[in-house]
């Protein structure tokens, strides 16, 4: 996608004003040169439309827990199942405080029909979508108890409806959780596994402000997933730890939200869970046979390793997933009965040895939250991670997320995951259809080698 250099100073203020935490709101792009499915930079990098020949996730249901949905969104309809409310909230599993689920929806699921063909496309465009929605924060108080029980009511409904997948993009720090809430989501998570059913989770976007230990990202059972930025690299926002299994793209993601023009521009480890749970869904269309275990070995034998060599770290876990080379030479499926992931203890609140110092002028949360674009030229907006990062629960639009408040002894958690998760949207211009496709990225990019 053409960049001019105003663009480029541009994108450079807004990622120091993010990193700041400062929510950048709706910007018009200096040139607005490409449509929102060219600025869709990971769906080249991973070479979707190759992909695609051979998969788009066709007849597998991924369940998203979120805090609501816009089930009209232009490039959304036709992809949501009838889904379910655990909330508590007015307004239905279609009402919505910001626009991170719909984000979450379209990264895995779009079929770009929106703005004349030309919005947003999922990694799977063939998915079904089940919505189930949570309060994660995004509309009144949060009381982690209730965060936590909705996320297991959310998990067996979605294992009852035949979910394949579930993603959960949002998280809540561990030390503000209560030991019984965690012990009984665990067991859900665990009976969910038993049953077939992969669970994917942001680990959260705070590695740069203690890096803390975010449920359900860090629970055994769940597939933690890390954020990349263009070269492949972890961003320095997406948390750290042994919980970490897999990392995809989570930088300048452009999908649609709620936003004035129906598109928003973020980043964080949410966006990359959303887009692990994609590529299962792709691996699983054209191996219905296949147990999660299976799916799951295909993505880590198949992803791109550590940049350091070894064959995981806790940067990036196994490494960037790469749907495309599992679909293309998956190689050995190994046992359908164990898990590829060593089920470890349930990590605790202190954070993990190779996470960095906290720093107070940068949160890797901000780019969680979805920032509204202007179609054509998104401007930075962070993207909505419900678990704060990978999926903070609290989505920050327009504002700051809250901190964690104790009252009387209850913890309520305006999951800075949400925060993190879901930065502030931006709206993007909607610029004339160009006269010709940008050219794809060289074969020799990080994503598929």
């Amino acid at each position: 996608m053409g960049r001019t250099e105003a663009q480029v100073r541009w994108r450079a203020a807004a990622v120091a004003l993010l990193a700041a935490g400062v929510v950048v709101g709706p910007v018009a792009p200096a040139v607005a040169e490409d449509t929102i499915r060219q600025q869709q930079w990971h769906l080249e990098a991973m070479h979707a439309p190759e992909m695609w020949k051979t998969s788009k996730g066709q007849g597998i249901t991924v369940a998203v827990i979120d805090g609501g949905f816009k089930l009209d969104h232009p490039d959304l309809e036709g992809q949501f199942l009838p889904g379910k409310d655990f909330s508590g909230s007015p307004g239905g599993v279609g009402s919505f405080g910001d626009g991170h689920g719909t984000a979450m929806a379209s990264l895995i699921a779009g079929t770009g029909k929106g703005m004349g063909g030309t919005g947003a496309q999922g990694l799977a465009p063939g998915v079904k979508i089940l919505p189930l929605k949570i309060n994660n924060g995004s509309v009144g108080a949060l009381v982690s108890s209730d965060f936590l029980r909705q996320i297991g009511q959310a998990i067996n409904y979605a294992v009852e409806q035949g979910a394949k997948v579930i993603n959960i993009s949002q998280g809540m720090e561990a030390g503000t959780t209560v030991p019984e809430d965690v012990a009984k989501l665990n067991s859900i998570i665990a009976a969910a596994r038993a049953k077939g059913v992969l669970i994917v989770s942001s680990v959260g976007n705070e590695a740069q402000k203690g890096n803390p230990v975010e449920y359900p990202g860090a629970l055994p059972g769940v597939v933690g997933v890390a954020a990349l930025d263009h070269d492949a690299s972890v961003t320095s926002e997406s948390e750290q730890g042994p919980q970490v299994a897999l990392a995809a793209p989570g930088l300048d993601m452009i999908a649609a939200c709620t936003s004035p023009t129906g598109y928003c521009k973020s980043h964080g480890t949410s966006d990359a869970a959303a887009l692990v749970s994609a590529s299962a869904a792709l691996v699983w269309s054209v191996h219905k046979d296949w147990s999660a275990n299976q799916v799951l070995r295909v993505l880590i034998n198949t992803a791109g390793k550590p940049h350091d060599g070894s064959v995981r770290n806790d940067l990036g876990g196994y490494g960037s997933v790469r749907p495309r080379v599992a679909l293309t030479d998956p190689g050995d499926p190994g046992p359908a009965d164990v898990s590829p992931i060593p089920v470890a203890p349930v990590p605790t609140a202190s954070p993990s040895a190779s996470a960095t110092s906290p720093a107070p002028a940068s949160s890797s949360s901000p780019g969680d939250g979805p920032s509204e674009v202007a179609v054509g030229v998104p401007t930075s907006q962070p993207k909505a991670e419900a678990s704060s990062g990978s999926g903070s629960v609290l989505p920050v639009v327009g504002g700051v997320v809250a901190g964690l408040l104790v009252v009387a002894g209850v913890v309520f958690a305006v999951l800075r995951r949400r925060k993190d998760a879901v930065p502030p949207m931006n709206s993007v211009i909607l610029p004339p259809p160009p006269s010709e496709q940008p050219s794809v990225p060289p074969e020799d990019n990080p994503y598929v080698r």
